[in-house]
């Protein structure tokens, strides 16, 4: 059970029912409509992470789910396994993401971005040696996008945390 009550659509503008209304009202988007400008600013990046940079979208969600993984936010980890399985994640990878290191179905880049995310999240910076890695094999505006994801699903999933939003039915966030 949430720790504060979600927002309620009907007492929302126009423009915070849109964005809900695009998002199905999922519970995350319910609680974060109380700051209706954080609200609409979170959403636009969370979009342009997940719709408009060049970072493949296969290391994107492994990155994101290990993110969640790490930080401990079931939420997290189930949309973006589901997220992740759209965009062409296996279910063996999404199964091994636990113990990625023991893994033999991720390809180098992926392992060196899981390196990556896990230092980003786990330390104050990735070591000089992981950087240089995932560094040799994307592009910088794929790394950047790379460590952007990581950052923000590290504020989502210490969202979800705080306020312990409850999962949904996969029917009730999917259409």
């Amino acid at each position: 059970m949430a720790r504060i009550p979600y927002s309620d659509p009907s007492k929302a503008s126009d423009r915070t029912r849109e964005i809900l209304d695009k998002n199905r009202h999922a519970n995350i988007f319910r609680m974060m409509a109380h700051s209706p400008s954080y609200f609409e600013q979170y959403c636009r990046l969370g979009g342009a992470i997940r719709h408009k940079g060049e970072l493949d979208p296969i290391v994107r969600e492994l990155a994101i789910t290990r993110t969640g993984i790490l930080c401990e936010a079931p939420y997290e980890i189930v949309a973006h396994k589901r997220i992740g399985k759209n965009v062409g994640v296996t279910d063996e990878q999404n199964e091994a993401l636990e113990n990625w290191q023991a893994a033999s179905c991720f390809d180098e880049v992926e392992r060196a971005a899981l390196a990556f995310t896990d230092e980003v999240v786990k330390l104050k910076k990735p070591t000089d040696a992981t950087f240089k890695a995932i560094a040799s094999k994307l592009t910088p505006a794929a790394l950047v996008e790379l460590q952007l994801s990581v950052g923000f699903y590290i504020m989502t999933s210490k969202f979800l945390e705080t306020f312990e939003i409850d999962l949904q039915p996969v029917t009730e966030v999917v259409g």
